[in-house]
């Protein structure tokens, strides 16, 4: 049995919203569910799992959201970024920093995936010689009950993608991160993808499945090499929280507390170059009047300005083809004179040119994918888009009838702030909590199910973004 989770992106900064360690209490009862449907097999009778293997496919310690990178420019000498050399010393001490500050933050929740460690989490009721259930207590630490071996394994997305550096240094950021999480790997490079890794595959074929966080199919968020840096780490560092940053020290006493609030919150609207609508959408809706509203998109376009005028961000440019500086200006600054409605139908044109704006994955991506060509995968998993859903992909059939390959997407533990479908200038959002788990199963497992999707949604309350 395989569980596959993305997108939680456990911060450094209690202002913005990750979730509380009460979900992944609520996760670790519905895994103890998940194994015991599990163990019902094809046949009708019941037979115990003896292993459950939960993947955590990237974007899981967010260190790029961290406000700890340095609010300084390029000539500073403390300026370090994702970007600078992973040789660098000061990109080391601050990667360690990052991750210790998140894994702190986080603890509580840490440590309910650690107890997955002990024998006494994760246990089942034993089977009767006939192949039933036998009666025992319910209470997990019971002696009575059959334990599952339960192993943790992370993989690198784009936000946590420095976990997949080589070198010593960043070997012992990882095995604090393995302490911490309780993780069940080595301390080298979290993989990226299966083939990085003979345990990540040998868990893929078993369960014919394939994994990939999903950015791969993002030019903002990926260049080509996941051991380096992309326009997205710049995107969230020196434009959503330097804005933020700028907002709340310049005119933070003159706005409400809803709207300053709000802004830390900038990093969960998806898609992330809607950003700039998202702003006025928030000052409109928490009442900022015209005038004060009027500074805050002026700091943004002072941001924004900065931003575009970075040397890693012009040299960014050329993974871009389709989307010069310029059209790329014009999305993002409300200076550029264009009504929000033009700014969206701007980006809606964006979207088209590009592979972008966490808009990919698509199940187009998942059927280029070799795994699904040579149809050893039934499933082709992915994260990154904070969307969930399932795409059916193909039926082909076999000896013993026909078989389904599907897309499914495993969404995010966060906040998701969309657009409304209602078309109006200005555009609108809205936001929810939402979560996401999929289980995949091998053999007669699950009644012989290949898998299972469970997502949910909570709304927030009301006046809150």
């Amino acid at each position: 049995m395989l569980v596959v989770v993305s997108d939680i992106h456990f911060t450094d900064d209690a202002g913005n919203k990750t979730i509380p360690a009460q979900a992944l209490r609520i996760f670790r009862e519905r895994l103890r569910d998940m194994a015991y449907d599990a163990s019902w097999r094809a046949d009708g009778t019941y037979r115990p799992i003896e292993e459950l293997d939960l993947v955590l496919l990237g974007d899981i310690l967010d260190i790029i959201r961290s406000s700890r990178w340095p609010a300084v420019d390029e000539t500073d000498p403390a300026f370090v970024r994702p970007w600078t050399n992973p040789e660098d010393p000061r990109f080391q001490a601050k990667v360690r920093e990052i991750i210790e500050a998140i894994l702190e933050r986080n603890e509580p929740s840490f440590e309910v995936l650690r107890s997955f460690n002990s024998p006494q989490v994760m246990t089942l009721p034993p089977a009767t010689r006939e192949g039933g259930v036998a009666r025992v207590s319910r209470e997990p630490d019971s002696p009575e009950r059959v334990p599952v071996r339960v192993r943790i394994h992370y993989m690198a997305g784009n936000h946590d993608w420095i976990l997949h550096l080589p070198g010593p240094a960043f070997d012992q950021v990882r095995r604090r991160v393995i302490e911490r999480m309780g993780l069940a790997q080595p301390a080298g490079p979290f993989p990226y993808q299966p083939e990085d890794s003979p345990w990540l595959a040998q868990i893929c074929e078993q369960h014919r499945v394939y994994l990939r966080h999903g950015d791969y199919y993002d030019v903002f968020n990926y260049h080509g090499d996941r051991d380096a840096s992309s326009i997205g780490d710049a995107i969230v560092i020196d434009l959503l929280n330097r804005f933020c940053a700028e907002v709340e020290n310049k005119l933070g006493p003159d706005l409400p507390e809803e709207c300053v609030r709000g802004f830390q919150q900038i990093d969960h609207v998806r898609p992330l170059l809607l950003a700039p609508l998202w702003v006025d959408s928030l000052l409109r809706r928490t009442g900022v009047e015209a005038g004060l509203a009027d500074k805050v998109k002026k700091l943004w376009d002072d941001v924004a300005d900065r931003f575009l005028h970075m040397n890693f961000v012009r040299d960014c440019a050329r993974y871009l083809p389709a989307l010069t500086l310029d059209k790329l200006a014009l999305a993002l600054k409300f200076s550029k004179g264009l009504s929000l409605g033009m700014l969206a139908q701007l980006f809606s044109w964006i979207t088209d040119a590009l592979p972008c704006a966490n808009e990919r994955p698509t199940a187009q991506d998942a059927m280029s994918e070799r795994a699904f060509k040579t149809r050893r995968a039934r499933a082709i998993v992915y994260g990154h888009t904070h969307h969930h859903e399932i795409v059916p992909l193909n039926v082909y059939p076999t000896p013993t009838g026909f078989l389904e390959q599907v897309c499914v997407n495993t969404g995010t533990w966060r906040v998701y702030n969309e657009r409304v479908q209602m078309r109006r200038d200005p555009p609108d959002f809205t936001a929810w909590w939402v979560m996401t788990y999929v289980g995949i199963y091998q053999g007669d497992e699950r009644g012989g199910r290949p898998f299972e999707a469970w997502s949910g949604a909570l709304a927030l309350p009301a006046g809150e973004r």
